[in-house]
This record gives C-alpha cells, structure tokens and sequence, in this order.
C-alpha cells in the first residue's frame, strides 16, 4: 500500500494504491472508522485511469497503525469472516447515515 497527499489547491485528499493481482488501483480514502467489535476499518473508492469512480463501488479493509511509530505505513487487511464483514458494512453505514444527516443540518 502507498500513501499519497494531493492538494489540487481546494482540498486535501488522501489516496492509496493497492496491488491486486499485479494490477495497482488508486482509490481515494472516504473514512476510517472504528466499528462496534472495537477493530478499524478503512473504507476506499476504487478509481479508474480518469481519477473518477465509476460505479460507486466501495471496498472495505480492516485497518491498522503502529502506535509506536507514526511514519510506519499503516497495514490493510483482508475481512475474510461474512459476520465480521457485516459488523464493518453496518458501522460504514452508520458513517453515512450521520454524514448525511450532518449536510441537511
């Protein structure tokens, strides 16, 4: 995994690349949260060449940071358990439903 900034002058985003199958893919990091079993999570929107998303798709990893060392890079990890999947999408939901509800307001 790669940490990038990029500052377009507006806003900072902060992207990722992931390697999968060979294949690297940028995605942009909408949020990490932490979930209800007290794990970490990062939810990202894969990209295409275009920097844009084209279907709305968004993955989910299980998230971790060294405490110990702030410039080690974070690791991410597959959720390979349904019931531990499910207890992440709920929290993602959750963070949604509360941005949502914080735009309206």
């Amino acid at each position: 995994m790669t940490e990038k900034y990029e500052n377009d002058g507006a806003e900072e985003e902060m992207t990722v690349e992931l390697d999968i199958d060979g294949e690297k893919i940028t995605c942009s990091v909408v949020t990490i949260f932490t979930a209800s079993n007290k794990k970490d999570y990062i939810a990202l929107l894969p990209q295409n060449e275009n920097g844009e998303n084209e279907d709305g798709e968004v993955w989910i990893y299980g998230y971790s940071e060294n405490p110990d060392d702030t410039n080690e890079e974070p690791v991410l990890r597959y959720i390979e358990s349904d019931e531990e999947y499910e207890i992440a999408s709920d929290a993602f939901d959750e963070f949604l439903d509360n941005v949502e509800f914080d735009e309206m307001i």
